[in-house]
């Protein structure tokens, strides 16, 4: 989901800013809540990088504008892209992989030779490795998953790639959800369904939407009906531990944070932004 969720680290960073440093950005609508500049940095920095990320608020209607300044500097090689500009950013890269090209969004961008834009996305990938750290292997699994956003559709994608039984998407988005559903069903590996806030009958159950950031924030699903065989997950990292994931743990059952999954989705992401 969301590239502001990784954790500040308690290491120092390594590189004195220069002019030499390589400059990488994070951009976001809003942006202040954003933990990534340092521990990116930092991670940078332990592979022999001299290279820092800085935060960028940006509204929506001048993403274009700002990613066209930003690309005359020729020593910005990077951009981490978080809410709401995943899919916008999408559009505006010259080349992506399959995999965002499938998605229509992307959370990650890096130069192609020709000072363009070559875009991926790892969200999916992240929070399915985050899944098998906790003891939760997705294949054969029937799967509801809460949220059809960017992370959402990541996920959505990477489960079904894993090998999930049955998925069942729901999002209050219909038309969203409507047209996530029918792409990952369109793939053929497994069946694909609108699912509701009932998690009852699932093995594993996901949500990859904000909801629970707050304390006044309901649910994002019917917590009663969670049982202790259930695995239960959730992208939020602030809090660390929401009241959705406080639930599943009261029932016994195993599960996974946000900061599981964006500890994974910035090693994907560093690899990527370092890669020749």
């Amino acid at each position: 989901m969301n590239a502001e969720a990784l954790q500040e680290s308690p290491r120092a960073l390594h590189h004195p800013l220069s002019g030499a440093t390589r400059v990488h950005f994070i951009v976001g609508d809003p942006i202040a809540q954003v933990k990534s500049p340092s521990d990116v940095s930092e991670a940078y920095h332990a592979r022999g990088h001299n290279a820092y990320v800085m935060p960028a608020h940006v509204k929506p209607a001048d993403l274009a504008a700002w990613l066209a300044g930003v690309s005359l500097a020729r020593n910005v090689d990077g951009v981490i892209v978080t809410v709401p500009h995943k899919f916008a950013c999408f559009d505006l890269c010259a080349t992506t992989s399959d995999r965002a090209a499938f998605l229509h969004t992307v959370n990650t961008m890096r130069r192609n030779a020709d000072g363009s834009w070559h875009g991926d996305m790892f969200d999916g990938q992240g929070f399915v490795a985050a899944m098998r750290d906790n003891g939760c292997e997705p294949a054969g699994k029937k799967v509801l998953l809460v949220g059809a956003g960017g992370a959402g559709s990541a996920i959505a994608h990477a489960l079904v790639m894993a090998g999930v039984r049955e998925l069942a998407i729901y999002d209050e988005d219909a038309a969203r959800r409507t047209t996530l559903v029918d792409r990952l069903a369109g793939l053929g590996r497994c069946p694909v369904a609108h699912g509701s806030a009932d998690p009852t009958g699932f093995d594993v159950v996901l949500n990859a939407t904000p909801v629970g950031m707050k304390e006044t924030d309901p649910y994002p699903l019917d917590a009663g009906r969670i049982t202790g065989d259930m695995f239960v997950g959730c992208v939020i990292t602030a809090p660390a531990v929401t009241a959705l994931i406080a639930a599943a743990r009261a029932k016994g059952c195993k599960t996974m944070t946000g900061a599981h999954m964006f500890g994974r989705v910035r090693d994907l992401m560093v690899d990527f932004l370092l890669e020749d």
